[in-house]
């Protein structure tokens, strides 16, 4: 019987962990080469991790709701057609995978010793399946390095002194879970080999109340992690699980952000923090454009959508005005590298279950106003669906919202990091307008722009936005000189 164990895959963009939403097969279930074994979320999208082996699920390596590691045990199968057995050798090589990345900052620096080891994968043939940057095909080979182990510093070391053993867990990932939600590590039951403390540990202390939870160990910290962990906990803890210190109120519901809605709130507070945004705006008239569109439908059965209409306006407006079609980096020694590109990778925010996406149009200058309304429709559809690919929510290069379908006039939108602009459309909705010296009844709508103003004044800013305006206010106009 030969079982093997297939690694969580490389899911891109530097994503180092996954939650594992559903297993779409049991231990004891046949599976064939790239039949869809699971699905896993990341901080961006909802993937389908297929199988790379046929033959007898052997070992489900986690269960639903559990954070995922990439390169650890995903799941193990028996190719030897035969009954699937326990697979006690992947376990092991598991645990001692993760027992080696444990205990390396328990080693004082006298005791340091730097290892190399190289490992070549099975050269088995695999499916030949690309997931996000993996490979299954048995050309790949992966190599594997073992880090020189991180000595501790004095404070830490003399704790390790007053305590009979060291606690077993150096893994960042766990570290991080229980400093930010203020456990401390060394009253947590380990329960993987030799006590060592897992994620699963630290979670399970973190659902129990607090009057339950064990009296932790005296340890002496570092100034920098004594700050740390000072500045992690929370001012409002609730009390048993029940009030909240801050407000005396009942706590409906606490968890730790995780997955999209992290991700959202990382790049909101970077997007608010790195870049200093002015907004400008502008209510236009867009009549004309409303009743293009509907002669459009009349002719030839469909139309653009109004943001589809809009959306040509702006790329053709960034083509005349390339400085919000850009991207400030911060380079290693503090200096500001400004990034223009010549075509335009579109994005537009779009809401669903899992919160605010951001899918994009790759190379949006390339299509016309009924090619970007397709393209709309077709990723609004996958993002909703929770199918979108890592390369569909990522690299855009100027954004636009369209919190109009919200029934809300305006927005200072969040700048969408690290791009340069964002174009906001609100509601279109009839107003009295004066139109050549007559009070008429005409369909408004707010346009409003978010820049970086680092890149550019407000003289280009406005700019481009009186272009966009104009081009909606005339679009027969603006359309035949794009």
């Amino acid at each position: 019987m030969t079982v093997k164990t297939f690694l969580l895959p490389d899911l891109g963009e530097g994503l180092t962990e996954a939650e594992l939403v559903r297993w779409m097969v049991a231990a004891g279930d046949e599976v064939a080469v790239d039949q869809p074994i699971a699905e896993v979320e990341t901080a961006k999208s909802l993937v389908e991790i297929p199988c790379p082996f046929e033959g007898v699920v052997s070992t489900l390596h986690g269960e639903a709701g559990q954070m995922m590691l990439v390169d650890e045990p995903f799941i193990s199968v028996n190719t030897g057609g035969e009954e699937a057995a326990p697979a006690s050798e992947p376990e092991m090589e598991r645990a001692q995978s993760y027992r080696e990345e444990e205990l390396a900052g328990t080693q004082t620096p006298s005791s340091e010793a730097e290892t190399e080891a190289e490992s070549e994968s099975d050269e088995d043939e695999g499916s030949g399946n690309v997931l996000i940057g993996y490979g299954t095909g048995s050309a790949q080979r992966k190599t594997s390095r073992r880090r020189k182990p991180r000595g501790v510093g004095a404070g830490a070391a003399l704790a390790v002194q007053e305590s009979s053993e060291a606690v077993r867990v150096i893994n960042p990932l766990v570290r991080k879970l229980a400093r930010e939600n203020a456990l401390d590590i060394n009253s947590v039951k380990g329960s993987g080999p030799q006590g060592l403390i897992l994620r699963s540990d630290v979670e399970a202390a973190l659902a129990r109340p607090a009057s339950e939870q064990p009296a932790s160990l005296p340890v002496v910290q570092e100034p920098m992690q004594a700050a740390q962990a000072s500045a992690s906990k929370p001012e409002s803890a609730a009390v048993g699980g029940s009030k909240d210190l801050r407000t005396g109120l009942p706590v409906a519901s606490s968890q730790v952000l995780s997955g999209v809605r992290k991700t959202i709130a990382n790049a909101m507070s970077t997007s608010r923090r790195e870049i200093p945004e002015a907004t400008v705006w502008v209510d236009v008239d867009v009549t004309k454009l409303l009743k293009l569109r509907s002669k459009i439908k009349e002719t030839e059965g469909q139309a653009p959508s109004v943001m589809a209409l809009i959306s040509r306006f702006a790329v053709a407006g960034l083509q005349r005005f390339p400085e919000l079609n850009s991207r400030i980096d911060v380079e290693a020694n503090g200096s500001l590298r400004h990034t223009l590109f010549e075509g335009v990778n579109l994005g537009f925010a779009a809401q669903t279950d899992r919160g605010l996406v951001v899918p994009n149009v790759r190379d949006a200058h390339k299509l016309n106003a009924q090619e970007l309304s397709a393209e709309f429709a077709r990723l609004a559809s996958v993002a909703r669906e929770g199918k979108a690919a890592v390369a569909d929510l990522s690299g855009s290069t100027f954004t636009i919202n369209n919190y109009g379908v919200f029934n809300v006039d305006g927005s200072a939108a969040i700048i969408n990091y690290p791009e340069a602009a964002i174009l906001g459309l609100g509601r279109i909705i009839e107003k009295p307008w004066v139109v050549n010296g007559q009070l008429k009844v005409r369909s408004i709508c707010e346009l409003t722009l978010s820049f970086d103003h680092r890149v550019c004044d407000g003289g280009t800013a406005a700019g481009f936005l009186r272009y966009v305006a104009d081009a909606m206010t005339d679009p027969k106009r603006a359309l035949a000189t794009l």
